[in-house]
């Protein structure tokens, strides 16, 4: 919910904002210029949430039929009821929509919601942010209330690496056994005094947790050094 926004563009980058995160329901009070093609440019990819915006006269408009409204305000308030910081908020936004819909109200860019407005508010949020320069961009917060949203209602997975076979016990006894002939043969490790090289490069793979292919490629490595160390004048 964007209340007052004087500029358009910052309506459609909040729109591509909200659309990233999954977000769909965009209610703009009393906005200086909308619809207007900065804010179709801005929204990339997401001006279907402008064409389906719904533009009200006030907040009490907007409000109306909601269960809970979040305020954001980088600016401390005197007479704010709850405080929460924006994951808090998030938690307790998606705990609610089971009674209604929620809303996240933003201000206008300059100075944000009026003491009046963020007092209609159950809920005043703010974003954690260098408290020398607290100012966010208004699309920069809608990206930041959006995201914790998400992350809120357990959209939080991301995508993965794609899974290859892990070496077994052999093929990684087999690496070793490789590795040590191969360093003694460079005069890298001594087989009568070896102290502990072996012992850290078993911790070293161990951790790095080898696949299989990786041991061939190591193995192959090796093997080529072998090759290069037999030719080398005794």
């Amino acid at each position: 919910m964007l209340v007052r926004t004087t500029h358009p563009g910052n309506i459609g980058a909040a729109a591509r904002a909200m659309h990233t995160m999954g977000l769909a329901h965009l209610v703009l009070v009393s906005p200086l210029q909308f619809p207007h093609p900065e804010a179709d440019a801005r929204a990339t990819g997401a001006t279907a949430l402008l064409t389906a915006a719904k533009v009200v006269a006030t907040l009490n408009d907007a409000l109306e039929g909601c269960a809970l409204a979040i305020g954001l305000s980088a600016r401390p308030r005197a007479f704010a009821g709850r405080v929460m910081a924006v994951r808090e908020a998030a938690r307790e936004a998606v705990a609610r929509t089971g009674d209604g819909d929620v809303a996240l109200v933003f201000g206008t860019e300059m100075s944000g919601l009026s003491n009046d407005e963020l007092a209609r508010c159950g809920i005043a949020s703010t974003i954690p942010a260098n408290p020398d320069y607290p100012s966010l961009n208004l699309a920069a917060a809608v990206q930041v209330a959006a995201y914790e949203l998400r992350v809120a209602c357990g959209e939080g997975c991301v995508w993965r690496a794609p899974h290859f076979a892990a070496a077994s016990h052999d093929d990684v006894e087999a690496l070793y056994v490789h590795a040590e002939k191969t360093l003694a043969g460079m005069r890298f490790l001594n087989p009568a005094h070896p102290k502990r090289l072996m012992a850290r490069l078993r911790r070293l793979f161990g951790r790095a947790g080898l696949e299989h292919e990786e041991v061939n490629i190591l193995r192959g490595i090796l093997a080529r050094i072998d090759q290069l160390v037999s030719r080398r004048p005794r």
